[in-house]
């Protein structure tokens, strides 16, 4: 299992990276990364540390583990400025947190992170067609989840995203050890929504290939 979106107490999971990481080693996965809830206030303090821990942990132990962020709930128009400054700090992977249908994250957040440099839009919920267009134009992938609530509109976002040859990637968003997923786990989530054994193995190459440019 490839995992680009985990939480851990330094926003609100319930472990230390470190131990986030040696769960998921002990459950298979190759790599994962860390992608805790940011705004303005913690991304300095965040991301720094997550770096640090991240740099022990692949000297480590034979898995991946990549510093990241998901900007979360902020204003449309403060998410480009946001992801240039985790990149600067340090974060390898950029996630927004999109337009799920079970929380009030702010209307236009999709368009304005797909027009951002990210690597992923994040349960983006009932997408519109322009949106997922432009993911495809700019190489941004939407996310497929494991996590309960923001799975609800998982099988419209298959559906749309691959007739529109958008990208997709599936990730568990955990937040405690029960979330992470195995990947038959993550073949079935993806079955449900809808999708074929042969864009399965699309889907987790497109993991694959974010990993491969970093």
């Amino acid at each position: 299992m490839i995992d680009l979106h985990t939480h851990t107490l330094f926003s609100d999971g319930v472990l230390l990276p470190t131990e986030l990481v040696r769960r998921a080693l002990v459950m298979g996965y190759s790599a994962i990364a860390i992608t805790d809830h940011a705004d303005i206030s913690n991304l300095d303090f965040m991301i720094p540390r997550i770096v640090d821990a991240c740099k022990v942990i692949n000297s480590k132990w034979n898995i991946k583990a990549i510093p990241g962020v998901e900007l979360t709930h902020i204003p449309p128009d403060t998410i480009g400025s946001l992801a240039d400054e985790a990149r600067r700090l340090g974060a390898r992977i950029v996630l927004v947190h999109g337009e799920t249908i079970t929380e009030p994250v702010p209307l236009g957040t999709n368009r304005a992170a797909l027009n951002s440099e990210i690597d992923i839009l994040a349960h983006p919920g009932l997408i519109a067609l322009s949106d997922i267009l432009l993911a495809k134009k700019r190489g941004i992938c939407l996310e497929i989840t494991t996590r309960h609530g923001h799975s609800y509109t998982n099988g419209y976002v298959a559906s749309e995203a691959i007739k529109a040859g958008a990208r997709l990637v599936i990730n568990t968003d955990s937040h405690q050890p029960g979330d992470l997923a195995s990947d038959d786990t993550a073949k079935r989530i993806l079955l449900g929504a809808g999708v074929s054994q042969k864009m399965i193995k699309d889907i987790f190459n497109n993991s694959r290939n974010i990993i491969k440019k970093l």
